[in-house]
Formats: C-alpha cells, structure tokens, sequence
C-alpha cells in the first residue's frame, strides 16, 4: 500500500540512488554544478559569499524566485521593424525615425543572421504569411535571397475567413487614453461614491444621479451555464494563451486569464494587456483581477467590458503572494471586510457580465473563514464562488481540504460553487463531485500543468496511458502556438523556450501509468528517480532544468550565449 507523499513506481523502473547520475548532454551556458533544492524542479547555483537567509526573510521570498535572468536583444543587430514584412513585387519602405537604434541594410542583416532553427515556419504554413519576415528563425520557405517576404494568397485568404483569431488587443488610442489619464471613469467612480455613502447611512447623495444608479441596480445580469463544467484556473506565468489553447483542446469548457493587475492594466501597459487576450477557440472566456480597493477594481471593469470581448471578470481573493498580500491584494483583501465587501459590491454593480470570486479557505490554517463569507458574496453581487482548499499560510504544502469545500457549498446554497485543489485523475475528481453533491463544478489548476490531457481522462471517465511520443507531439504543438502567440523572430523564440521552460518545471512530474504499481498517480506523491520505457520518457521525467532546456533545444534550436534558465514558481513542491 502507498505511503503518504510516496509513489510506489514497479521495480523495474526505478533507478537505484546509489548509480551515478549521468551528466545531461546540455546544460546551461555556466559550467556549474546545479543543486537541487528540496522543491523538485528548483535549481541554483552554488555561491560561497551568498548570505544565509533569516526564516523571516525566507518567507518572504517563498512561492517564487527573484532576480531571474531575463533575455536581452541587442538591437544594433536587429533590422528595423519598417523593412522586415515587406511582399515580393513590392517597394522597399524608408524607415522615417530621426534616431533609430536598428539595422537598416537588409544584406548585411541577412549575412549576419544566425542560422535558421528549422526549415518549415508554423505561421506560414498556416496562414499563408508570416509578420516575422525576414527576422523569422524558420524563414527559409518564405525569404527571398534579395529580402522580401512571400505570401501564399490562396492560403492567406483561408486564414482571413477568421479576422480576429486573437481578441482584446490594447489599441493605439486606447493605451494613449489611460496613459495620458483621459479614459472617462464617471460611471465606475459613481458607484463607488455611492457605495460609499450607502455605507454611512447618508441621506445625501451628492452628484450621483439616482436614475443612473437605480437603472444600474436593476439592470438583469448576463448569466453563464457554471453546471458540470471543467474550469481551467488562472494560473501566474503559465496560463498563457497557447497553453490554455492545449487545455482546450483536450476538453476545457471554460478558461480563465493569468490574474492581471489592474493598476497595471489602467496605465495601458503592454505587457499586463497581454494577459487579457483570448483565442477564438476560448468559448467561453473569463479575465482574472487584482486589486486592493474597489476604485481600481471597478475602473479596470468598466473599462474591461467596454474595450474587450470577455464572458466573466474573476476577483482573485487567493494570491499568496507577500508582495500582493501586504499591498492588501488577493489574500490581503480577506483580512479587510468593509474594503472586501466595497470591491465586491461595486465591481458587481459596474459591470453586466457576471462577477466571479476565487478565494482561498482563509489566511491562517487554523482559522477557516471562507464558509462565512461565501454566502455574503452572493448578497453582494457575485454570481458564482470558486473556493480553493487551502489557506494562504498552507500555500501548496498541504492537501487541499474537500470536506471544507463541501461545507461553503453548502452554506452558498443557491449561489454556485466550484471546488479547486489537487484533481490529477478521474478518480480524484469523481472523489470530490461524490463528497461534495452540491457542487457545481470543478476547475483545476496544477493538475492540468502536470497532464493538460486531464480534461479528456474526466470526460471519457479513464485513465489514458499517454506515450512519450504523444506527449512531445503536445509540447511541439504548444510552441507551434507560442511562435503564433509570441512571434518566431528571435525575440519570439526566447520568449516561447522561457514559457516552455516554465511549464515544463511541473509538467516533468506526470508518472506514466504503465509505471505505476497502484494508479492513478496523486498530486502529492513524489516518486523515487526512475527510467521510462524509452529515451524521450526518461528525458520528460528529469527534474533537472538542464534538461528541460535540452527539450526546448529539440523544437526552438540552441539556447543563446549565457542563458540560465530558473523556474519562477515554487509551487510545484509536494507535500
């Protein structure tokens, strides 16, 4: 019978400790020797003059990693962005700037440019053109030897049939508007105002207009059918957009994106922006938000509903974060009632869309507060609760408690309720759906990182032993998605390999079930180091970046000079 937190591999597959481990062909640029921390998938380099960290500041820093290397462009051999997309039969543009830092002859950029990684390019084979050009790093089909990018018309108008495949892009105006502090808010700061003075029991409204406000209080909500769905959570860092197109396509019904700041979000900044857009194949679609108060909160949802084409707004009540928390964002906002209760409220009220809350048991282990106030978001205006089972304190280091997701179920009775918190298999999510009936439904989180193919498994009711050659067939199709989503010029590439790397740091955890000696496997169950059935499953189940970075190597070419790769999540422990 399985321990508690160990797996149970069969004999012949497990590699006995004493055996040396064998160097990676690849590892990262710096010759060190990489150690492991006690969370799988963690790597650092060693540093005799590195200071020994107080418990306090360990805290501090637990759930993610700082000063991450980041890759740099240089853009003195870049070429400029006016001569990159230019169609065969066309006229060479001017570049137009006074001061421009990029390349401008296109010979000298070609000759220059590194070695193609591959021969076929992913976005003109799919859509007949490729916005990359002559930068592209699978060019060859579509670059001229004189520096011109060609267009496949026939195939380019097959793809058009579907003019916007990505939606919710930040627009040119609309980024001057809240830069530039123009976008008018009226309507989002009346209802706070009047929120505010309904708190103090004011007969006086002052410049709220009454009709205005009672129109809004009346007004019917949108509704979404929450019944029996699988919900993919809105996952830091690795949520992005070509990872959920995976989720969905292996049965997601709904999807969510990376939680967003709204701070951020309101000053127009790019790369919040980013994580606010959805693919057409998201049918239905939510965005996650963040805030500390309820005049950042209903600002960014008016706004959100205006400007872009999105089915639900989520408020994360659940971010551990120290940083987010001690600003009195995610989990900090449990700990501040009256402030909770106003964001809620005046969320709600601003938007016609439903407003959804994801929250954790509470912030202490020891004091579960979750089931209280379940039944009060719903008396303010949320549609739907998604409660995670486990407490801010707890992180990822408990198993999540499902016999207290029952209880705020039932206390929420009629507000739907979806429980979240370590579904790996059919098995685990029949478990949860029979402990807790008055369920709505389920989302999982970590479980679709370690087996995206999890959504299908419940669906068919079964456990499906995957082939390594499957599974790498996921991981190229994912970078297929990231080159669409990120670009296949250089700077495309890099950010595609770090996003792979990322999820490969939890994807590396998912045991093949013809291995295991009791399946399904458990989320908290570590196995002892242990060989796959082949090569390529053995490489997949390495918890050592080196070789999470040969994988990358295998679909996106060679790593640059000097790069490190580190995983910003810690939350990939066990238990």
């Amino acid at each position: 019978m399985s321990l508690s937190g160990v797996c149970l591999i069969k004999p012949e597959y497990i590699i006995e400790e004493h055996q040396p481990k064998v160097a990676p062909d690849c590892a990262p640029a710096k010759d060190k020797e990489e150690i492991h921390s006690k969370n799988e998938g963690d790597t650092v380099e060693p540093d005799a003059k590195k200071p020994r960290l107080s418990k306090k500041e360990k805290r501090k820093l637990h759930g993610q990693n700082k000063s991450r290397p980041v890759f740099k462009q240089n853009k003195e051999k870049e070429l400029c962005n006016s001569l990159i997309n230019t169609a065969v039969g066309k006229e060479l543009p001017t570049c137009n700037k006074q001061k421009c830092f990029f390349m401008h002859d296109i010979q000298e950029y070609l000759n220059s440019k590194p070695v193609d990684i591959g021969d076929q390019c992913y976005n003109f084979n799919t859509a007949g053109f490729c916005v990359r050009g002559l930068t592209c790093r699978f060019g060859k089909e579509h670059v001229t030897s004189d520096g011109f990018n060609i267009v496949n018309e026939e195939k380019q108008k097959e793809h058009l049939q579907i003019p916007e495949r990505t939606v919710n892009q930040l627009s040119h105006d609309l980024q001057n508007l809240l830069k530039k502090r123009n976008y008018d808010f009226k309507f989002a700061e009346k209802i706070v105002r009047y929120n505010d003075l309904q708190k103090k029991n004011s007969t006086n409204s002052g410049s709220i207009t009454d009709e205005d406000i009672i129109k809004t209080l009346s007004r019917e909500k949108k509704s979404l059918d929450w019944k029996d769905k699988l919900l993919l959570s809105p996952l830091t860092t690795v949520g992005n957009l070509p990872f959920r197109r995976i989720c969905k396509e292996y049965g997601a019904d709904i999807t969510c994106g990376e939680m967003a700041m709204c701070s951020s979000l309101l000053q127009g900044l790019p790369q919040e922006w980013a994580l606010v857009k959805r693919h057409h194949t998201e049918k239905v679609f939510g965005v996650q938000l963040c805030a500390n108060n309820p005049h950042l909160l209903t600002k960014c949802g008016q706004m959100l509903e205006k400007e872009t084409e999105i089915d639900f707004i989520d408020l994360n009540l659940g971010c551990p974060i120290e940083l987010v928390y001690r600003e009195g964002g995610g989990c900090g906002l449990l700990r501040r009632p009256r402030v909770l209760e106003a964001c809620v409220r005046s969320l709600s009220q601003v938007l016609s869309i439903p407003l959804t809350v994801k929250t954790r048991t509470g912030v202490y282990s020891t004091e579960s507060i979750a089931h209280d106030l379940i039944p009060k978001f719903g008396e303010w205006g949320a549609s739907m609760v998604t409660i995670h089972g486990r407490s801010r304190e707890q992180r990822y280091t408990k198993l999540a408690d499902w016999q207290y997701i029952g209880r705020c179920a039932q206390a929420a009775v009629p507000l739907p309720v979806v429980g979240n918190g370590d579904i790996l298999s059919y098995e685990d999510y029949k478990t949860a759906r029979e402990s807790c009936p008055e369920l709505t439904g389920v989302m999982i989180g970590r479980g679709a990182l370690i087996k995206p193919w999890i959504f299908t498994e419940i669906k068919e009711q079964k456990l499906w032993d995957i082939s390594s050659a499957e599974r790498f067939d996921i991981i190229k199709k994912y970078v297929n998605y990231g080159l669409e989503h990120w670009g296949s010029d250089t700077k495309g590439v890099e950010n595609t390999r770090r996003f792979l790397l990322e999820w490969l740091s939890f994807l590396y955890r998912y045991i093949p079930v013809a291995l295991l000696e009791r399946p399904p496997q458990k989320i908290n169950e570590r196995p002892p180091r242990f060989h796959g059935r082949d090569d390529l499953e053995t490489l997949m189940a390495s918890s050592a970046a080196s070789d999470w970075i040969k994988i990358s190597e295998m679909l996106l070419g060679k790593v640059p000079e000097g790069f490190q790769f580190l995983p910003k999540h810690k939350s990939n422990s066990y238990t």
